[in-house]
């Protein structure tokens, strides 16, 4: 899938762009399994006529309905509940563990490859629509951070890719990704509770920033050592992707109390999942566990560390 140039530029600069990984009717699939879904939560709030899902998704947004948790294809990171909604559909399944994707994350970590658990859809409706104290990251504009440290530290030696791919456009003006590019070895910088877990600011240099606009069905790679954020979303639509992490099957991935799965396998075929239904029975077998524990924590950074004052 990757050259052998393409390869040499991800482990120099620490990210790469990549166009047409997942062709566009598996991505049409996406959009109608998420259409459907819409609707059925439309159906149940008491908002004005909406046609378009983009229209339905800004009209709820500003009417305070929660969109966002019910098409996540993760739990929350603190508090669960028995009945806390996520979405694990056929279409997702079939684009999470495309063959063209599977075959370059191949490329960059080996054969043996684990669906990691820290994975989300990520919808951005324009920034002029946004709440004041709007602050998931999945929503609004990100924050500049490495991969590495908003996962456990279980896992800071694990090999590990994330894709960023792209169901619209993203472009500068809706709100693309940016990154500042490796510049020599790198380690994990400070991070600080803001309002998302952020890099300390005087370690990143926003004048060295790199945008990485990507076409609808394009990705985004990163190592995870490689600071990353993404810009507001500045046009009158919304900007869709989905953050898709993989990791060298047998590491610690980060988050052990979610339900990670075999997505290829060279040596032993026969373990990898192909079911869709059994992915979505995983992680609602670890909802049912986990809605029993009083809180989940999932930070390791404090705010009284001195590069936080």
């Amino acid at each position: 899938m990757l050259s052998t140039d393409q390869i040499a530029a991800f482990n120099r600069d620490g990210y790469l762009v990549v166009p047409d990984v997942v062709p566009q009717d598996v991505l049409g699939r996406v959009r109608a399994e998420y259409a459907a879904l819409l609707d059925d939560l439309y159906a149940g709030w008491d908002l004005p006529a909406a046609t378009s899902f983009e229209e339905k998704l800004i009209t709820a947004y500003r009417a305070g309905r929660d969109w966002f948790q019910p098409m996540d294809i993760s739990l929350p990171g603190d508090r669960i509940a028995a009945d806390t909604p996520m979405h694990f559909g056929p279409a997702v399944f079939e684009m999470a563990t495309h063959p063209r994707l599977l075959d370059m994350v191949e490329d960059l970590i080996g054969p043996e490859i684990t669906s990691n658990p820290i994975q989300h859809v990520r919808i951005k409706p324009p920034a002029t629509d946004l709440k004041a104290d709007e602050v998931r990251a999945h929503i609004t504009s990100t924050d500049w951070h490495q991969d590495r440290a908003v996962a456990l530290e279980e896992a800071d030696q694990t090999e590990m890719v994330t894709v960023w791919l792209a169901v619209t456009d993203a472009t500068v003006e809706n709100g693309c990704l940016k990154v500042q590019p490796f510049n020599g070895p790198q380690d994990i910088l400070p991070h600080c509770p803001k309002k998302q877990t952020a890099i300390a600011d005087q370690f990143i240099d926003e004048d060295g920033a790199v945008p990485l606009p990507v076409p609808s069905g394009g990705a985004v790679l990163f190592h995870p050592l490689v600071p990353h954020a993404s810009l507001p979303n500045t046009s009158q639509g919304i900007r869709w992707s989905f953050d898709l992490r993989f990791n060298k099957t047998g590491q610690p991935t980060g988050r052990s109390h979610f339900p990670d799965f075999i997505a290829r396998s060279r040596a032993r075929p026969e373990t990898e999942l192909h079911d869709w239904k059994a992915w979505r029975s995983m992680w609602q077998d670890a909802r049912a566990r986990l809605s029993a524990e009083p809180h989940i924590d999932i930070h390791r950074w404090t705010s009284d560390a001195p590069y936080c004052a």
